[in-house]
């Protein structure tokens, strides 16, 4: 699916701020006035970075990837957008702990079926829950404190001119204790001082930054879009292992990725799309070894064998 849309520029000073841009290229007058409404007077990429990323501690009950009321659902849900439907009469669950990697080729509607979820585009038909709230209907300042997203472009939830200050705005939108988003940033950004102009880091640091800024507010459903673009093997290491004891604790990830080493190492189900519908839906070490675009190389090689990552290997070794 296409990217989110970039926030606008920054106003000059006197301008009266902007509307931030709606994503997908998607216009919904009620969709931007809904941000606005929840933006205040913030400048717009804070009020559009408020808008798809978690800003409180969560507080939704959670249980394992087998169990409890989803955290996420779909039902025949359908966006048109220009005549063409992004997704047609789509169906999805995502419950608590359960990490689900959306996979298909570009176009298929995985950055729409996202941003459907974090009520940046509304239905044309159907229906989409979070945590039991509509999410193109719910009050920004609610829905954030359910739903989080990293969209393909990290910068376009960086605003300030230090990775310091990112931080603190980050714990104060989250109202969480000083420090925590620096925490996490150290823990996926070693050696990164403070004082570094975001956008003098690399793509890979970006999208660390961005997503521990998401993450300072410990929303149950994550979102991901494209998260390892840019990461080396280190920084991707990291990242797995921290979305690993998130999902362990309890929260729902849903990465859109076309990186089917990510998928074999991290997602406990894959859902492929293909012209806006789901056509596999299954635990992923059936789903991945059914078409040798979605096989890790691990699976390829040793195939029939059922295992898919290195570790898998090592392990049974």
């Amino acid at each position: 699916g296409a990217g989110l849309s970039p926030p606008p520029p920054l106003p000059v000073t006197g301008a009266s701020p902007q509307t931030p841009a709606h994503p997908s290229g998607v216009s919904s007058n009620a969709g931007q006035a809904h941000v606005a409404a929840a933006a205040g007077n913030l400048e717009p990429r804070r009020r559009w970075r408020l808008a798809v990323r978690g800003s409180a501690p969560a507080r939704a009950a959670r249980s394992g990837p087998d169990g409890g009321i989803p955290l996420a659902e779909a039902r025949a849900l359908t966006v048109r957008r220009d005549r063409v439907d992004a997704l047609r009469r789509l169906t999805l669950t995502v419950a608590p702990g359960e990490t689900v990697a959306l996979m298909g080729r570009n176009g298929a509607g995985k950055s729409t079926l996202l941003a459907t979820l974090v009520g940046m585009v509304e239905p044309t038909s159907g229906t989409v829950l979070v945590s039991g709230l509509t999410p193109h209907r719910t009050h920004p300042r609610e829905l954030v404190r359910q739903v989080g997203l990293v969209p393909q472009e990290p910068r376009d939830l960086l605003y300030a001119d230090t990775v310091a200050a990112e931080c603190a705005a980050a714990d104060d939108d989250a109202g969480a204790v000083p420090g925590s988003c620096r925490a996490l940033v150290s823990e996926l950004l070693p050696d990164v001082p403070d004082a570094t102009h975001p956008r003098d880091l690399s793509e890979g640091q970006r999208l660390a930054l961005a997503l521990a800024i998401v993450l300072t507010g410990r929303p149950p459903l994550l979102l991901l879009d494209e998260p390892t673009r840019g990461l080396d093997y280190a920084a991707k290491a990291r990242l797995v292992a921290v979305l690993k004891d998130l999902a362990a604790e309890g929260h729902a990830i849903v990465l859109a990725t076309h990186d089917v080493e990510l998928a074999a190492d991290l997602a406990h189900r894959v859902v492929i799309l293909a012209d806006g519908e789901v056509v596999a839906d299954g635990p992923t070490a059936e789903v991945v070894v059914s078409s040798p675009a979605f096989a890790p190389q691990v699976a390829k090689i040793l195939a029939p064998q059922k295992w898919l990552t290195v570790a898998q290997v090592r392990d049974a070794l």
